[in-house]
């Protein structure tokens, strides 16, 4: 009979969203997450000699391939193991202890600067209307510009801090005319509540979570500045393996349909992702329709590798990464078939079914 780990306790929902949410597989990872590995398994599915080791954060692929039924015929063994957020993930791929996992657009990015031993195999393409700067309702801030001089909270190396570059230059400022104040989102969520930063750049479910609960409204959004790409990343040695790298191919293809339930089932998706992780209903519902359930599965393309070099460049200019590298390097195309290019747009929800 298949055991799990019992969750965690739960931080007040007044305040902080569970803290296993500080890095989704949407909004990308903070590098100073300081947050360690669970390292332990949460049990296992499937059957036969091959077993995949996968790495996963709560409410993620594991949560997804499962309410889809994509986790009830596997040929093969699955052993998961549960992270808190990218950057541990990708440290046990490049020790071998996880064979693939599933982490936002910049976890990659610091892992391939500190030469870690990884490959990015999957993508999808999801809007980018949850990569969010907010600011309180009664805020005198209207545009980006008014930013000059302010401070604004943002968790380090996260796909939020190259949005908030982004905007910033998009609205001829840079990280010199304000005042940064890094802080992982827990954090972030109570400072910006008490009114100790101006300005709060944050990923979905954040961004749901602060509209509903925390009296924000959005100053502006990713849409045109950011990406919006997430990965699925694998360790070499595991690539190298034939029989392997074919379980790899049928677990990325899993995915891919598990995805295409959920933009089919977006409220019963909800409803699973909120029991999973805690969040309120509500929240999950609309960081599921701003966000979550929006990804369309694309190819790593020519476009996709630039826009991730873009992302490795703007950091290394900025000193958050110690060098500028090809990105490219870091990718196998060999997953990608006949699937859109990168710059697909998400898709917009019909009648749920």
């Amino acid at each position: 009979m298949r055991t799990r780990r019992p969750a965690p306790a739960l931080a007040p929902a007044a305040l902080l969203l569970p803290l296993a949410l500080l890095l989704t597989a949407c909004g990308g990872a903070s590098r100073a997450d300081g947050g360690a590995a669970s390292g332990k398994g949460s049990g296992s599915d499937g059957k036969g000699s091959l077993t995949l080791h996968v790495g996963d954060q709560k409410g993620g692929s594991e949560a997804v391939l499962r309410a889809a039924g994509e986790l009830d015929d596997l040929p093969y063994r699955i052993e998961w193991s549960t992270f808190t957020s990218g950057p541990p993930l990708l440290e046990a791929l490049n020790a071998d202890a996880v064979d693939i996992g599933g982490v936002g657009n910049t976890p990659p990015v610091f892992a391939a600067a500190a030469q870690q031993k990884l490959k990015v195999i999957a993508a999808t393409h999801s809007s980018s209307a949850g990569e969010t700067i907010l600011v309180k309702k009664d805020s005198p801030l209207k545009r980006p510009a008014q930013l000059k001089g302010k401070t604004i909270a943002v968790a380090q190396g996260s796909s939020a801090n190259y949005q908030l570059v982004a905007s910033l230059k998009k609205a001829g400022l840079t990280t010199k005319d304000v005042k940064l104040s890094y802080l992982q989102p827990a954090d972030a969520l109570a400072a910006f509540t008490r009114g100790r930063v101006d300005a709060w750049a944050v990923w979905d479910p954040y961004t749901s979570q602060a509209l509903e609960q925390a009296d924000a409204r959005v100053l502006t959004t990713g849409k045109g500045v950011v990406n919006g790409l997430s990965f699925q990343v694998a360790a070499p040695a595991a690539l190298q393996d034939k029989k392997k790298a074919k379980a790899l191919k049928d677990y990325n293809e899993r995915l891919r349909r598990a995805q295409a339930w959920v933009f089919k089932h977006p409220q019963r998706w909800a409803e699973v992702w909120a029991k999973e992780t805690g969040l309120p209903e509500k929240v999950a519902l609309d960081a599921v329709r701003r966000t979550r359930g929006t990804a369309v599965p694309v190819a790593i393309d020519k476009a996709a590798i630039a826009s991730e070099q873009q992302i490795v460049d703007t950091f290394a200019d900025i000193k958050l990464i110690p060098r500028s590298y090809s990105f490219e390097k870091y990718v196998d195309t060999r997953f990608n078939g006949d699937l859109p290019p990168s710059s697909t747009a998400p898709r917009s929800y019909g009648k749920e079914e």
